[in-house]
This record gives C-alpha cells, structure tokens and sequence, in this order.
C-alpha cells in the first residue's frame, strides 16, 4: 500500500463520527503532528497516539490498530522531513478562515497544533520565549482557543489582519523549526540558504 493509500484510510478513519468528540480528525492531527515535529523535545510515541485519540479508539482488530498508528507515525516523520527541507511547508488546507472560522480546517489545524504545543508547553519556551511566542502568534490567532484575551481579541475583529497573520503560517513553521532544531542557522532566515 503506498504511503497516499495509508493517508486515506488514515483520514477516513480519523475524520469518522465514531471517534471520540475530543479526538483530533485528520486536518487536526496534521497540526498536532506538525508541532510534535518542531518540539526539541521527543514526545514518547505512545503518549502522543494517546492524548490525539483522547481515548482508546474502537478499532476493528490489531492489524486496524497497527496500521492506523503506524500510518500515524509515518506522517508526523513525513512532516518532519518536509519542515526540514528548504520548501515551503504545504497545510493539508487552505490559508483561510473563511466566512465561519469555527468550521473551517485552517482552525482545526490551528487547534491541534497548540494541543501539540500543550503536551510539552515548557520546552516551547525554554530557550527564546519570546521569539516562540512571536512565532506562534499567527497559529494562536488562527486557533480561536485564545480570543478571550484582548491582544486576540482585537486582531480577530480585524479581517485583514487576520488574513495578514494567517498566511504567514507556513513561514512561521520553518522559522520555529530552524529555532528548536538549528539555533545557530537562524541568520539563514535572513539571507538565501546555499548549498
């Protein structure tokens, strides 16, 4: 089965109503993924599969099991590959909240990439806090999990800031990738990489 296949039943099985309301589905997942790439700090396999399911999903058989968690960790290294190379990274969705943010994927992604950065908070800001936060702020924006605070909720009454903000997403990835895995690369934002 090639790696596109896995993604399907991934996606089919992740987007199902069956799971658990908390579970991430599958534009979710990729978020959550995504920053369990970036973290410097390894999250043990068995504890993210866990906490993204909120609970143990109803899976036919082992092999069911097996193949969904192995598929599962061949993207979160898919996305770690992607985050590593000099392309820009690709969301599995459009850069766009569209007319009801809250149904939109950009903010389930947005969603599960901070459930991502929840599982291990302090090791996001050990190192440059407030770079981190700098970075995360158009993914914080784009979540919604934060307009209870003025800052948030003054840029979320603002479309065009918001639109602004969201579409650095992608950039905003490379840059917090390079800064927990390449601290000293960081002028390499600044100036065309060579190889």
């Amino acid at each position: 089965m090639s790696f596109a296949e896995q993604l399907n039943r991934l996606q089919a099985f992740l987007d199902a109503d069956e799971l658990h309301e908390e579970a991430l589905d599958y534009v979710a997942a990729h978020g959550y993924l995504t920053a369990l790439s970036i973290c410097a700090e390894a999250v043990p396999e068995r504890e993210w599969i866990d906490a993204l399911f909120s609970e143990e999903p109803h899976y036919k058989d082992d092999a069911q099991r097996t193949e969904i968690e192995t598929t599962l960790i061949k993207l979160r290294e898919h996305i770690a590959r992607q985050l590593a190379s000099d392309e820009e990274f690709e969301l599995p969705c459009d850069l766009d909240l569209g007319d009801e943010p809250d149904d939109s994927e950009l903010r389930g992604w947005c969603i599960g990439f901070m459930e991502g950065v929840f599982l291990r908070e302090e090791a996001w800001f050990e190192t440059a806090e407030e770079e981190v936060s700098e970075m995360l702020l158009p993914i914080m924006v784009g979540s919604g999990l934060f307009d209870e605070q003025p800052e948030f909720a003054d840029i979320a009454s603002d479309a065009n800031l918001m639109d602004d903000m969201i579409v650095q997403i992608p950039e905003a990835l490379t840059a917090l990738y390079l800064l927990c895995h390449a601290p000293d690369e960081k002028p390499a934002l600044l100036k065309p990489r060579h190889h």
